[in-house]
């Protein structure tokens, strides 16, 4: 509530002097406003959050495929180690016999 207050005194030669005062009871602030803010930052993190753990999620499955690709080269790189292996075997026994 605002309250406007005009003052009018005089003095002892005569002369008037006006006051204006303005009282207020403090800010009409809605209070929803502040809610809405509040629910605004919990969302966004809450978005944050997850898409952060989604990259996350998806750093460690790209990781998970690497690994396993390098696995699979590995095993393929020694049977081809197996069969040289066993081609020069072949070999000495064709020379041998």
């Amino acid at each position: 509530m605002t309250e406007e207050r005009i003052t009018e005194t005089t003095d002892s030669s005569g002369n008037t002097h006006t006051t204006h005062t303005v009282v207020t009871d403090g800010d009409n602030r809605g209070g929803g406003t502040n809610w809405v803010l509040i629910m605004l930052v919990v969302a966004i993190a809450i978005i944050g959050i997850f898409f952060f753990t989604q990259m996350n999620s998806a750093e460690v499955a790209k990781d998970n495929a690497i690994a396993d690709a390098a696995s699979e080269v590995g095993e393929a790189a020694n049977q081809v180690g197996d069969a040289a292996q066993n081609a020069g075997e072949a070999v000495e026994d064709a020379v041998a016999n």
